[in-house]
């Protein structure tokens, strides 16, 4: 069933995707089952998906009660959280995210697998900040970064856990494109209807070429690289 976190409005042939549960916006198992929830019905109902966090708030990424639950709740969170990755990768209607503020770790893997990202001016963090806080980066989040991260940043994002503020993040590569936080939704609207005109057979296709190679690298080496997850470890 779908998360209270998760509200959605229909604009035309844009599916809006609110997330908002009032703290972090982090990625429950709950919370991951209900995008899986309405990702089934945009495939159905919408001609493109807008995923938008609150004002303030993207997400913070995994959530960190159940990661420090133990090495099999920790093992079970990440590995449905790469299954909606890879699903938002190749997912077949234009994704288009609205980051309305912090994005960090899974979090910044969800712009990471978004087709555009539009980003809120302001005093916010992006970044994968794991190796920060004691974790190895799983082979998703490390491929995933390799192939949407500009080059020169791709060390200092993924071993030097760098933080970037929006600007960084653009340059970097986590965003696309930066407004005024007032006028973000607005224009992420935009692109997605943009987006949503697109004719749907071709872009799904195309898209299933451009990422495949991606998700075949990640599903070959995903079991086994679960195996090895355990949790945050002290610095």
């Amino acid at each position: 069933m779908a998360d209270e976190a998760i509200r959605t409005e229909r604009h035309e042939a844009v599916l809006l995707v609110h997330l908002d549960d009032g703290k972090a916006n982090a990625l429950s198992p709950t919370l991951i089952e209900g995008l899986h929830a309405v990702l089934d019905r945009a495939e159905k109902e919408a001609g493109a998906v807008l995923l938008a966090g609150r004002p303030g708030r993207f997400s913070a990424g995994f959530d960190l009660a159940t990661m420090g639950a133990g090495a099999d709740a920790a093992r079970a969170l990440v590995t449905a959280g790469a299954e909606l990755l890879l699903r938002l990768l190749e997912f077949p209607r234009p994704l288009v995210a609205a980051c309305t503020g912090h994005a960090l770790a899974a979090g910044a893997l969800l712009l990471l697998a978004s087709d555009t990202r539009l980003g809120a001016r302001g005093a916010f963090k992006i970044g994968l900040n794991e190796v920060a806080i004691g974790m190895r980066l799983p082979i998703f989040a490390v491929e995933m970064a390799r192939a949407r991260l500009a080059p020169p940043h791709f060390t200092r994002a993924v071993l030097q856990a760098e933080i970037y503020a929006p600007e960084g993040a653009l340059e970097a590569g986590f965003l696309d494109r930066l407004t005024e936080p007032e006028r973000l939704l607005e224009a992420a609207r935009e692109e997605a209807m943009r987006l949503a005109g697109l004719p749907a057979a071709a872009f799904a296709g195309t898209k299933r070429l451009a990422r495949g190679d991606l998700v075949a690298r990640v599903r070959e080496t995903l079991a086994e690289d679960m195996a090895r997850i355990s949790g945050p470890t002290p610095r």
